[in-house]
């Protein structure tokens, strides 16, 4: 992110420089929209994936996989909106980002809480928890490193589902079966 300047994404957009700024008028206002894009589609594939789960806890076992697999198939865009340090200030942006993510994710535990399939509880902290928790493990200084296999990239998939919903009242048999379900679909996504 901070190697980002104006006149090489001109060049790649096969546009002025002139053309750039007049849709992006400081780097800022680039690198921020770059953030917004990731995390409309970020969002919209969670939606998907969670809409597409047949019950209110498989709904959120897919939103905190879809999570984790893109996360994790895109590494070093994840840690450039998450954290990378950036010479212009994107915080807004970046806390947006996270923000709207989290909501999702309160949104499908709330769901589970309704249904009886989780204990009652602050779903805003324990949305935030969970996202925390995802990042800090999956893209933080300390996550594991080469996840690329096809294999270590589910088991990662897998145990930080399986932590999470643990962490928000799933007993574990409960949550083993769900995070299968929630990890078989997303196959495809995690080359195996």
């Amino acid at each position: 992110m901070a190697a980002v300047q104006i006149a090489p994404v001109a060049v790649r957009a096969n546009v002025a420089a002139g053309t750039v700024y007049r849709y992006f008028p400081s780097k800022a206002d680039l690198i921020s929209e770059l953030i917004a894009e990731v995390s409309r589609d970020e969002l919209a594939a969670i939606r998907r994936a969670a809409d597409a789960a047949p019950g209110p806890s498989s709904a959120l076992a897919a939103a905190v996989t879809t999570v984790a697999v893109h996360v994790l198939s895109q590494r070093k865009l994840a840690w450039g909106i998450l954290a990378e340090p950036v010479d212009v200030d994107v915080t807004a942006s970046r806390l947006a980002s996270r923000r709207e993510i989290a909501g999702e994710i309160a949104i499908r535990i709330d769901a589970a809480v309704r249904a009886g399939h989780l204990p009652a509880q602050d779903t805003t902290i324990a949305a935030t928890a969970l996202l925390g928790a995802l990042h800090e493990s999956l893209v933080g200084p300390l996550a594991p490193e080469n996840v690329e296999d096809p294999v270590k990239l589910r088991d990662a998939v897998q145990t930080v589902t399986l932590l999470a919903l643990r962490a928000v009242g799933v007993m574990d048999a409960r949550a083993r079966g769900l995070v299968v379900q929630a990890v078989l679909p997303a196959r495809a996504l995690l080359g195996a």
